[in-house]
């Protein structure tokens, strides 16, 4: 449903992707006859979440989720199979990509890898500049200039880098540009997947408070998608837990942490490492996480919680709003045997 004041909302996403080959690689023979099949992965199912402004919230699950591709479908680099997506009560999945222009400088990304994320062959300043001048074909040279100069101050980005290469930098520098990238435009939306997973734990900190500071200054909105929950915990004000395609809890971050109702929150929550405390109890999930070619009957989890009944192998559980604030999808949790 979606939310009038909302920044952004998703509405029932769907995204598989085909992943079958050519027609010789989806032909197999079976009891002596030739059979066509297509193997699909379903990355995400049903998904639906509201995001209001200048709020931060974090998406959070273990690799393979799909997390990472909620946030290309969100930005438009992937099409949903279905599902809607609005913008400010403006829904943009549908869009062409010209009448998707406007909202480009709006929404921004900031990726995982620092490494892979700039070109190579240009320079710092041509990085910083190339936004600018594509979405504001009327801008000023000296205009543009002003602008980089600023966005580079405030992330921490030394004049003198301008004319140098991004081989020349560190992981910490390379985020701090691309992060200076995404500023360029004056974005309200940014989508930070996984920023700092690839950074030592000294330089973390330092791009986390970056970006908040970045937040409180501009009045930023972040969909922060990691799968470290101490970063989460640190960094979101709510968060949304994922497994196999779909949202299996969502709450505010701190009703999360002092008490998660779904059993893998619970299970993710008690594997994190605390200094200084004995944990009282650490849970272990039976069997492994399937394909999201081969989704489970029911809900995708029941094949790993210690709580399923023959309810969850067959009914595919909804998201429902406790009155804590939490929403939780959990046939457990709503017969109250959890």
């Amino acid at each position: 449903m979606q939310n009038n004041n909302s920044l952004l909302t998703i509405n029932n996403l769907v995204k598989h992707f085909d992943i079958s080959g050519g027609l010789l690689d989806q032909l197999s023979i079976e009891q002596k006859r030739i059979v066509r099949r297509r193997t699909t992965v379903k990355a995400l199912n049903d998904v639906s979440l509201s995001i209001m402004p200048q709020e931060t919230i974090g998406i959070v699950g273990e690799s393979g989720c799909g997390k990472s591709t909620l946030a290309r479908v969100v930005l438009g680099l992937y099409p949903p199979n279905s599902g809607e997506i609005y913008y400010q009560n403006n829904r943009i999945d549908n869009l062409s990509p010209q009448k998707m222009l406007p909202y480009r400088s709006k929404m921004q990304m900031i990726f995982q890898d620092p490494y892979a994320s700039l070109n190579p062959r240009m320079t710092v300043r041509r990085t910083l500049e190339e936004p600018v001048t594509f979405h504001n074909k009327s801008i000023t040279s000296q205009e543009v200039k002003d602008q980089v100069a600023e966005v580079m101050k405030q992330v921490g980005v030394e004049p003198s880098w301008t004319t140098r290469y991004p081989h020349e930098f560190s992981g910490g520098q390379r985020q701090r540009i691309s992060i200076a990238r995404a500023l360029m435009v004056d974005p309200e939306f940014i989508v930070a997947d996984e920023p700092v997973s690839a950074l030592d734990v000294s330089i973390q900190a330092q791009i986390l408070n970056l970006l908040m500071e970045a937040q409180a200054e501009r009045g930023l909105t972040y969909m922060f998608i990691t799968h470290d929950l101490s970063v989460v915990e640190h960094i979101s004000s709510r968060v949304a837990v994922m497994y196999l395609g779909t949202i299996c809890e969502m709450a505010p971050t701190k009703i999360l942490f002092d008490s998660a109702r779904h059993p893998y929150t619970q299970a993710l929550l008690s594997a994190i490492p605390e200094l200084g405390h004995q944990k009282t109890k650490h849970i272990k999930l039976k069997g492994e996480v399937p394909t999201p070619i081969d989704l489970p009957t029911g809900c995708v989890f029941h094949g790993r919680c210690l709580y399923a009944n023959e309810r969850c192998i067959r009914e595919i559980p909804k998201l429902k709003r406790l009155n804590s604030g939490t929403q939780v999808a959990c046939h457990g949790v709503e017969e109250d045997r959890l």
